[in-house]
């Protein structure tokens, strides 16, 4: 199939997923919740067994150290809510006060560990939370941007749970007043990584120093055989500087063969009227694997960047214009070899791109989709964009052209998203096009329904990755990734068309023995991976597998995500990981707001 026809085909399928997105449903979705006689049992269990451990000391401490006060059960609600629907009523009023209430992690009422854990804790203070709103007494109340508000407080690590509540005030019935409850998270962690020929890193961190919202954490690296020191990597992020909208995140120091110095200042998009400004500079030496030549190569360079943009709130089309800007210098010190047509990922060259387009964003919150027990903000909407710029590179000077579109709606069978991003480079000495790429994402995911007494959500994922006119070395091919790749699969098979699928069927049960929330996981992952333009024509890979998700919230532990598989080939059984145990998420979210410009590539 010849890169035209792709292009249509994209186009027309990009096409269709808007249009059939008939938009996000204003009213609340319901859906019956999970069955809730085995949550009674368990209750009745649990205080059975805290009446039999309070006759005794050592049982009595036991039972403190492992069991926590049941939080509320939002994993069962399994709701799709418009949260801005239900404040409509107050639109266009004056906001006459807006009050903060503060939560500690725990109950008070808790048990010891609770209880000194909270102690322990520093509360995140009135100030940094007030910062963050968008909202100000004065201002003519917009419900939408009271939820957009709430996602923003959402999203900040050391919160974990925001409820709002509006009321016309009693004194003056053009104005409301505002009470914003939040909890915070237990934001001190522990971290540890096991890689090859013995190395480790152990790090702690904490996400809410002195209550201020900003992070600090440090990483040790040794070998394990002989517990040679590694090195040491310190990180700070410090979000929202003086109520100004800034984060500034740095990091320094090394770790084993590779170290760097990392900072990053920047002023997102927050709103549909608003700005953002970056400025980042990276000095690293990293191993890269360089695919072609199947060794490792030690690469040292310095990257700087520096980016804006405007974006403007059009009524008329309910949608925002947005224009950004960035430039980008590169400068390798250690590299492997280069020339015109090798490794241009390691070239020298300053680059300015440009991008203008729409974009509409909304979010709606909802249970059972990422996580497991926590309320999830998803975002609904749309961005279509170009782009172009231009490259003073090491070997050659060239034009960059490209576009995109991206959208995604619940819909009447689910959440549907998908995305279309083509670009490529223009060689104006001798009018031949370089690197050029195109990527196709299509993401959906089912309704919550009911068999029996199990609830049920089945996600499938989409990409199609096409690229031609490449050169060779590394970046120039492309392999399957952790986002878009086969899980379980050990092998790194690479080319220039990639396709893959992914499924996956959960099943959130009714059953809660001793408190444990479990969802069976059933996967199946399909790629087909070359050279040929033809996708069909190239390699295939399958890997196929189960897992469970476990989640008590009464123990203080994070989900639990188990998965056991293994990948398949043409010729049979492929290396796989036939066991996995980690805490991540498989699917991608997808956001609408404008960034910074990007040019389309390989990884």
């Amino acid at each position: 199939m010849s890169p035209l026809k792709v292009i249509l085909a994209a186009l027309c399928l990009t096409w269709a997923v808007l249009a059939f997105a008939s938009g996000p449903r204003t009213d609340v979705q319901s859906l019956d919740s999970l069955n809730t006689r085995s949550a009674e049992r368990n209750r009745r269990l649990y205080d059975s067994i805290r009446t039999k451990t309070e006759r005794h000391r050592v049982p009595r401490m036991l039972y403190d150290m492992l069991f926590t006060r049941p939080a509320g059960d939002t994993a069962t609600d399994g709701r799709t809510i418009d949260e801005s629907a239900e404040f409509r009523r107050f639109a266009g009023k004056r906001i006459g006060s807006i009050t903060i209430e503060r939560e500690p992690v725990f109950d008070s009422g808790g048990n010891w560990l609770e209880r000194a854990g909270n102690r322990m804790h520093r509360i995140t203070r009135e100030r940094i939370i007030r910062r963050d709103l968008f909202i100000r007494p004065g201002d003519e109340f917009d419900p939408q941007m009271l939820a957009r508000n709430k996602q923003l407080l959402q999203s900040r690590s050391y919160i974990s749970e925001v409820r709002t509540d509006v009321a016309p005030d009693p004194q003056d019935t053009s104005a409301v007043d505002i009470v914003i409850r939040t909890r915070d998270s237990w934001t001190i962690s522990l971290d540890a990584g096991v890689r090859s020929r013995g190395r480790t890193m152990l790090g702690i961190y904490d996400a809410n120093i002195l209550g201020t919202g900003t992070r600090l954490g440090v990483k040790t690296n040794f070998y394990r055989p002989s517990m040679r020191y590694g090195g040491n990597v310190v990180e700070y992020r410090m979000p929202n500087i003086m109520g100004s909208f800034f984060t500034a995140e740095m990091s320094a120091g090394r770790t084993f063969e590779e170290s760097e110095l990392r900072f990053d200042l920047r002023k997102e998009f927050l709103t549909p009227t608003d700005y953002e400004v970056g400025f980042s500079y990276n000095r690293l030496r990293k191993q890269y694997y360089l695919t072609d030549a199947d060794s490792t190569a030690s690469v040292k360079f310095r990257r700087t960047d520096l980016w804006g943009g405007r974006s403007r709130y059009i009524p008329g089309i309910e949608s925002s214009v947005f224009f950004t800007g960035g430039y980008s210098r590169s400068r390798f010190d250690r590299r492997p070899g280069v020339s015109r047509d090798l490794n241009p990922a390691f070239h020298n060259y300053d680059e300015v791109l440009f991008s203008t387009g729409l974009y509409r964003e909304k979010f709606y919150s909802t249970t059972l989709i990422y996580g497991f027990g926590i309320r999830e903000y998803l975002a609904t909407g749309f961005r279509a964009e170009i782009i172009g710029g231009y490259r003073w590179g090491e070997f050659y000077d060239a034009a960059y052209l490209g576009a995109g579109v991206r959208g995604g709606a619940f819909t009447r069978i689910g959440y549907l998203m998908g995305g279309f991003a083509v670009g490529s480079y223009a060689v104006p000495r001798d009018g031949a096009w370089r690197q050029s790429a195109i990527d196709i994402d299509l993401r959906w995911f089912s309704n919550l329904f009911r068999v029996r007494r199990n609830h049920i959500r089945q996600f499938l994922s989409l990409n199609y990755t096409l690229g031609w006119n490449r050169s060779h070395g590394n970046s120039e091919s492309i392999r399957f990734t952790s986002t878009d790749g086969l899980r379980l699969l050990s092998e790194h098979p690479y080319g220039t068309n990639r396709a893959v699928l992914n499924t996956e069927t959960v099943v959130f049960t009714p059953y809660q023995p001793l408190g444990f929330r479990i969802a069976v996981v059933a996967f199946a992952d399909f790629g087909l991976l070359g050279f040929s333009p033809n996708i069909f024509d190239n390699s295939f890979y399958n890997t196929l597998g189960m897992g469970l998700r476990i989640k008590n919230e009464r123990l203080i532990f994070n989900t639990i995500n188990l998965r056991i598989g293994l990948a398949l080939g043409k010729g049979g059984i492929l290396d796989s990981r036939y066991f996995e145990a980690n805490n991540s998420n498989r699917m991608t979210q997808f956001r609408y707001m404008p960034e910074r410009p990007q040019t389309i590539g390989f990884e």
